[in-house]
């Protein structure tokens, strides 16, 4: 084992990073779940409703990862190394960005058509987001390495879904509609869903290397 592994065993420590970092995939679950509600709005109203939830909640996860920044510069023990935590704080942010900037042009753009593929990629989004959780909860306990790689898979499957699910939709937008300005506002909601879906896996290769590092 290497020294600095040694000295972190040997100093008391607290979970105060981990329960950080479980706020923020927290607050991708709670993102998520209101996005799912922006397809089955009745009007402009309820989509700036839910667009505004989305985004306190973004703001929210600003902060938390303020916080986990400020602490990696105060704190003299960690439970994993500083840039590990600070690049996994960050992936986490990156996903609920994109979450709040594509509930954003939902209501900008004033989509009321919602195409199908929206809905299965938001599926697909919520479906990642949940396994991502379910391997930042699991920073606890790192020698459940199995229960952690079948987290990476299946984060990796579902981006592979949502790939498929886009191309798909691009092709169907430019085949089936004839309005330019209608074509461009639906691209970008299907663009800022299938990119947040490559930001969760982003996040899951961050946490295979925590645990690569750690066994």
């Amino acid at each position: 084992m290497k020294l600095d592994k040694i000295i972190k065993k040997l100093l008391p420590q607290d979970d105060h990073f981990y329960v950080l970092l479980e706020e923020s995939a927290q607050n991708l679950v709670k993102a998520g779940t209101e996005l799912k509600k922006l397809p089955l709005c009745r009007n402009q109203s309820e989509r700036e409703e839910v667009a505004k939830r989305i985004k306190d909640i973004e703001h929210d996860g600003d902060s938390v990862a303020h916080r986990i920044f400020s602490e990696l510069n105060s704190t003299f023990v960690t439970p994993m190394d500083r840039e590990d935590i600070h690049e996994l704080a960050s992936a986490l942010d990156d996903v609920l960005d994109h979450m709040d900037g594509c509930a954003h042009r939902f209501v900008m753009y004033k989509i009321t058509q919602v195409p199908k593929a929206v809905t299965q990629l938001i599926d697909v989004l919520n479906l990642s987001i949940n396994e991502l959780k379910n391997g930042v909860y699991l920073l606890r306990n790192l020698n459940k390495t199995e229960v952690f790689q079948d987290t990476f898979k299946m984060v990796n499957e579902y981006e592979n879904q949502a790939d498929e699910i886009f191309d798909q939709a691009v092709a169907d937008l430019f085949d089936k509609e004839e309005n330019p300005i209608q074509i461009i506002k639906i691209k970008e909601i299907f663009v800022g869903l299938e990119t947040a879906t490559d930001k969760c896996e982003d996040a899951a290769n961050v946490l295979e290397g925590i645990l690569i590092k750690h066994n």
